[in-house]
């Protein structure tokens, strides 16, 4: 269960942009506008933020995309990240048996089949499969997990593994599977959401069957961890690329219905966009408390200045591109 402090979110986002002012970054007037805004986040108009603190659930993955699987096409802006990337990576490859891996609704395993690869499906989720065959008739899907692949040894070419690493503990396990079906001289592809963006929370969210909040679990993995776990197994790095989102305004948040039933994590949106105002925080007594829904994105926008410097520059997603030597 973790604890979602809405004003210790704002606070740490001022912390962030004063370490990044610590550095030389920025100057002593900047500095002084932080201080005084944490004073008056700490003091003001804000205290009542901590008052709607709640306790969430963490959701194991087989469960979380089994009630994501309704709506996880929807509007989902980690595609738009890591799709171009990955076609770019493939159009570069003969067609072969590609294997992708955590396959979900099948999105990648369309992407294979349009550039003439024979495709082979994995997920943990019945759900997500049933979505995966009807949008790939010639594909097979199996059900499987990360950790125990139903392939044989060095029997697949290519294996793609799209935004699942991260609700993976330990990556060297799963990256040992990933070398054990390649043949020799095949390649793997991964993309994630970056760790930098996990701390910053970027986690999907769900509601349960009460209505009380959750998330499905997931871990903050650094580029170092990947080649630990890579490069042991004969996986040599090809590419590796680490995009972000171009500061925009956010939406305005919508209220949510109340649930009478489990629902599915909220799929837009699953990356944060921060706003360029560089202008006054919104006077204390004017703040509200949004709902869970759009936390902890819609709470950068009670401190704009501090979230667009905190998070300047930060890469929402890594994508690698490894060879099996």
């Amino acid at each position: 269960m973790a604890y979602e402090n809405p004003l210790a979110y704002v606070l740490g986002l001022e912390g962030l942009a004063l370490l990044r002012s610590f550095t030389g970054e920025y100057d002593r007037e900047y500095v002084e506008a932080r201080i005084a805004e944490v004073r008056g986040l700490l003091d003001g108009g804000y205290a009542h933020l901590a008052g709607g603190a709640v306790e969430v659930a963490r959701v194991g993955a087989d469960d979380g995309y089994r009630l994501w699987s309704r709506t996880y096409d929807g509007p989902n802006s980690a595609f738009d990240l890591d799709t171009p990337v990955i076609g770019e990576i493939l159009d570069g490859m003969p067609a072969g048996l590609a294997l992708d891996a955590a396959c979900g609704t099948g999105r990648i395993s369309a992407l294979l089949a349009g550039r003439g690869h024979r495709v082979l499906g994995v997920d943990g989720s019945p759900e997500m499969l049933d979505h995966a065959r009807a949008r790939v008739p010639g594909g097979e899907f199996r059900l499987g997990d990360l950790h125990r692949l139903p392939v044989a040894d060095d029997e697949v070419d290519l294996v793609v593994c799209s935004l699942a690493l991260t609700h993976v503990p330990d990556l060297r396990p799963v990256f040992a599977e990933f070398a054990r079906v390649l043949r020799p001289g095949g390649h793997l592809v991964t993309s994630d959401i970056h760790g930098e963006y996990v701390l910053r929370g970027s986690m999907p969210r769900l509601r349960l069957a009460d209505g009380s909040p959750g998330r499905i679990a997931s871990h903050r993995h650094s580029p170092g961890d990947y080649l630990r776990a890579a490069l042991p197994t004969g996986l040599q790095v090809r590419r590796c690329e680490e995009p972000g989102i171009a500061p925009a305004e956010p939406a305005e948040p919508a209220e949510p219905a109340a649930p009478a039933e489990p629902t599915a994590p909220a799929a837009s949106p699953v990356l944060p966009e921060f706003t360029e105002s560089a202008g006054p925080p919104q006077a204390p007594e004017a703040a509200e408390l949004g709902p869970w829904e759009v936390w902890p994105w819609w709470l950068a926008d009670l401190v704009p200045e501090a979230a667009r410097v905190a998070n300047a520059g930060t890469p929402a997603e890594i994508i690698w591109h490894f060879q099996l030597a």
